[in-house]
């Protein structure tokens, strides 16, 4: 929603004079929108324009080797004949005019009124329109303008900077526009200034495939897929439309609507390079991030951009303006061999040699691990939204990718090592992948439980359990500065070790050990709800963590319960009495 304004009906007017006012070193306001400050030698005037709620478009791409002007409309609304007549006359350099906006209605009628009048005064004034929008219709000439409203606009403004005149920048923005495809999703609607509600919806767990950059109807909703899904969607259908006679360089841009963040971006970027490579396309100067956007609307589209020489040149031009900067000479004196790559390797030292009962062992350290990853796969959103209430609501997230990497590690040394190793390397493998506060413990703590095992050891006895324990606890306890009663793991973890460790004491079984032992976690894990945290990022939430149970204890228990629950490893600490 857009929450900052005064009086909604002005919104355009305030946050264009808070635009004009940053870059006034570069720009300047006339009435109807803004044009560049003049340099150089005369050029071709390249104004480009629409309705406001889509910066960068179009104030933003106003500088050197872009747009000389931009019309600036009210939100979603073409700007008036005047508007785009003074804009358009304050720009012109004495080469002439071209108005260039995407294929809408209004926008059509009030630029084309605006040109005829130009020409009138004798003021060379040309219109190119738009039309990359695939989802839009199938007559190319009736589509809409959306993202490959910008691979018009840099080419054009690329080639009015290299002096070209009036008929040439014509003709390469209109080559550029012929050449260019765009598909677009939404996941939600967008919000104007003051209104309660967006101006379309979209079915939870769906996207709306083709819409355009106001909400106007796409072709039909779908079930929300993967990231690759969505790429090969996108690159399917963008691909299926290629041009006559399209070659296999192209100019991608990756574009966000306005509230998908940019890490969503990059990682969809990483689904569809790969596709367009495969294809046999030759990615020339992407562009992943927000070009053109529908105030704060969810959703991205791709638009590809088939090259020829002369387009490759103008869309690999400089430019500079407030929202838009490319620089070719930094660039070109960089190294890009660069280094050899590191071997992405935990533990590079070789497997050292195992006893029988240490691989007996790493049989049940691997069954454990598999059951905690599983566990945690299937308390992910209950552990975030625990997290949540007083931190982050990234617990869930953390740990599912901890012991993953973690079980990974260990099934890669599998029948090969000991427990010990296994836990030094999982432990390792937990550290590196998961981050954070709890994947520096769990993965401190693993390493420390597989140094209190040695693999060269002929048998384990309880003994060498407890003491497993009792190190990673201590790992936690160390490496953490926390203790029992603050609020965090530990408060599941050390009753846990304790009761294990007094049931082994007592000659009990080490499976029926580890199961109440167990239980004791689980009840402590739960009254945690009670305390307030008096470490970590929670603590300046304490108040608003009453009631709610710590993450940390609560993942804590249901791995410990998990484990006690396993078959295999029961049975081979108990039945096979590995750990006499």
């Amino acid at each position: 929603m857009t929450t900052i304004f005064n009086d909604p009906s002005e919104f355009c007017d305030d946050q264009l004079a808070g635009f004009v006012d940053l870059y006034a070193d570069r720009l300047r306001e006339v009435a109807g929108g803004v044009v560049a400050l003049r340099s150089g030698e005369p050029q071709v005037a390249v104004v480009v324009g629409g309705g406001s709620g889509h910066y960068p478009a179009f104030a933003g791409l106003v500088g050197p080797g872009l747009a000389t002007g931009a019309v600036v409309g009210n939100v979603f609304t073409s700007p008036s004949a005047a508007q785009v007549y003074s804009v358009a006359k304050a720009a012109h350099q004495g080469r002439g005019v071209i108005l260039a906006f995407g294929n809408y209605a209004g926008d059509v009628m009030n630029f084309g009124i605006a040109a005829r009048r130009l020409n009138a005064e004798g003021i060379d004034t040309r219109v190119v329109l738009v039309t990359d929008d695939i989802a839009s219709a199938p007559d190319v000439d009736r589509r809409r303008g959306i993202a490959g409203d910008f691979t018009v606009f840099k080419t054009m403004g690329a080639a009015a900077a290299a002096g070209l005149d009036i008929h040439e920048v014509e003709r390469v923005g209109r080559a550029a526009n012929d050449s260019t495809r765009t598909l677009g999703v939404a996941f939600s609607g967008c919000t104007m200034p003051g209104a309660s509600e967006p101006l379309f919806s979209v079915p939870a767990g769906h996207l709306g495939l083709g819409l355009g950059i106001h909400g106007e109807p796409g072709i039909r909703d779908e079930p929300l897929p993967t990231a690759r899904a969505l790429a090969g969607t996108l690159v399917s259908s963008v691909l299926g439309q290629a041009p006559a006679g399209a070659g296999n360089r192209i100019g991608v841009i990756l574009n966000g609507l306005g509230a998908t963040k940019y890490e969503e971006l990059f990682l969809l970027w990483g689904a569809i390079a790969p596709m367009l490579r495969e294809r046999g396309h030759r990615i020339v100067d992407p562009e992943v991030g927000e070009l053109v956007t529908s105030l704060d609307m969810g959703g991205c589209s791709l638009t590809v951009f088939w090259l020829t020489d002369e387009l490759e040149e103008y869309w690999s031009a400089d430019a500079y303006t407030p929202a838009y900067r490319k620089q070719r000479a930094p660039l070109q004196s960089l190294d890009t061999a660069g280094p050899e790559p590191v071997a992405d390797v935990v533990h590079p030292e070789r497997v050292p040699d195992a006893g029988s009962a240490a691989r007996e062992l790493a049989r049940t350290v691997l069954a454990g691990l598999r059951r905690a990853s599983a566990t945690l796969e299937d308390h992910e959103n209950e552990l975030g939204a625990i997290d949540a209430v007083a931190g982050d609501g990234d617990h869930g997230r953390g740990m599912v990718k901890g012991a993953s990497a973690a079980l990974a590690a260990a099934e890669a040394v599998a029948g090969t090592a000991g427990a010990g190793w296994m836990l030094r390397v999982a432990g390792s493998a937990w550290a590196a992948r998961a981050g954070g506060t709890s994947g520096v413990l769990w993965g401190a703590a693993l390493e420390a439980a597989g140094r209190a095992l040695p693999d060269e050891a002929d048998a384990f006895h309880r003994q060498d359990l407890e003491r497993a324990v009792c190190s990673f606890a201590r790992a936690i306890e160390e490496l953490g500065g926390a203790s029992l009663g603050d609020k965090t793991l530990l408060d599941a973890l050390l009753p846990f070790a304790g009761a294990l460790s007094s049931s082994l004491s007592e000659t009990m079984d080490p499976a029926q050990a580890w199961c109440e032992a167990s239980e004791v976690a689980t009840r402590r894990a739960a009254s945690t709800a009670e305390l307030r945290p008096r470490v970590g990022r929670a603590r300046p939430l304490a108040e608003k963590s009453l009631g709610t149970p710590d993450a940390g204890a609560t993942s804590m228990a249901l791995i410990l319960t998990a484990v006690a629950r396993d078959p295999e490893v029961l049975a081979t600490l108990g039945t096979r009495e590995t750990v006499k």
